[in-house]
């Protein structure tokens, strides 16, 4: 994989600014606290129907499968992304129950970018994770050793 550039952490840090954007925070706030649907007929009923929630229902949703498609596409390095966040998972955890349902309405590849990007990120996660739990057993183990040899 290529080396994150500083075109990568400038992008990264416009997305960054755009989630701060008053409208786009009150938006995630909402998904994240408030929307619970039953699933997407319930979605259909009370979220599609040009109210706020919407709208808020559309950015967040919207905004996650486009940082998706910028990752899919190279635009934005995965790696430097993954790093730093973790809302991209939750936020899809939200939409999991749904989705097979609301692509079966809508087309097949709704969210997909967004989806793929979160396996990707898990992915990304449990490696990081690995790597972090086999040094940290390696720095423990060396004085150990050292001990030993005396």
């Amino acid at each position: 994989m290529r080396k994150p550039t500083s075109a990568d952490a400038e992008l990264l840090l416009h997305l960054y600014e755009i989630r701060r954007e008053k409208e786009l925070r009150q938006a995630r706030k909402w998904f994240l606290t408030e929307f619970r649907p039953s699933g997407w007929a319930d979605i259909k009923s009370r979220y599609l129907s040009h109210t706020d929630e919407d709208r808020w229902f559309r950015m967040t949703i919207s905004y996650w499968e486009m940082v998706g498609s910028l990752i899919k596409n190279g635009a934005l390095h995965s790696d430097l992304f993954f790093e730093h966040t973790g809302e991209d998972i939750v936020t899809w955890e939200r939409c999991a129950s749904w989705i097979a349902d609301a692509r079966a309405d809508i087309r097949p590849t709704y969210l997909y970018r967004f989806e793929q990007m979160v396996k990707a990120h898990l992915a990304f996660r449990a490696k990081a994770n690995a790597a972090f739990t086999r040094a940290n057993r390696a720095q423990r183990a060396t004085p150990a050793r050292r001990a030993g040899r005396r």
